[in-house]
């Protein structure tokens, strides 16, 4: 039980550092500022996205055979933030996809569909941000 609570702490802080980055780039993508800075932005978004996939891939790895004796309220948090770990990315993933794959003439309807898939990556995003700090909760101190 003590590898998968590492790994459920590993996940805990990669989800942080993930919305802390995207928070971070959010708050710069308005304003006009040197476009270097927005490149590197979106290369710390990618590597905590990166990130984020691995450590939910090892998560599950360490996961899939272990039950606890009793129940464990981290478990079943750090359950939870696997699956909104996974969502987040299965839907970061669409999105990104999604943008490769439009011309630089879009129809309403193809914006109208995208624009709902950003919301829906948003949407998955605050999801995380909250199974993150309901882990948090089982686990005080935790850094």
């Amino acid at each position: 039980m003590a590898i998968v609570r590492n790994c459920a702490d590993a996940l805990y802080r990669s989800a942080v550092e993930c919305c802390r980055q995207h928070d971070r780039a959010a708050k710069r993508s308005d304003v006009e500022e040197p476009e270097l800075e927005h490149k590197h932005l979106d290369a710390i978004c990618a590597m905590c996205d990166g990130s984020l996939a691995e450590l939910a891939e090892a998560y599950s790895s360490a996961a899939a055979h272990v039950h606890p004796d009793r129940d464990e309220p981290w478990w079943h948090k750090a359950n939870a933030l696997w699956h909104a770990s996974r969502e987040y990315a299965r839907r970061h993933a669409g999105c990104e996809a999604l943008g490769k794959t439009l011309s630089a003439r879009h129809s309403a309807d193809k914006l109208a569909g995208m624009q709902m898939e950003y919301e829906l990556e948003a949407s998955a995003l605050l999801a995380l941000r909250h199974a993150a700090d309901a882990y948090l909760k089982t686990r005080p101190g935790l850094t």
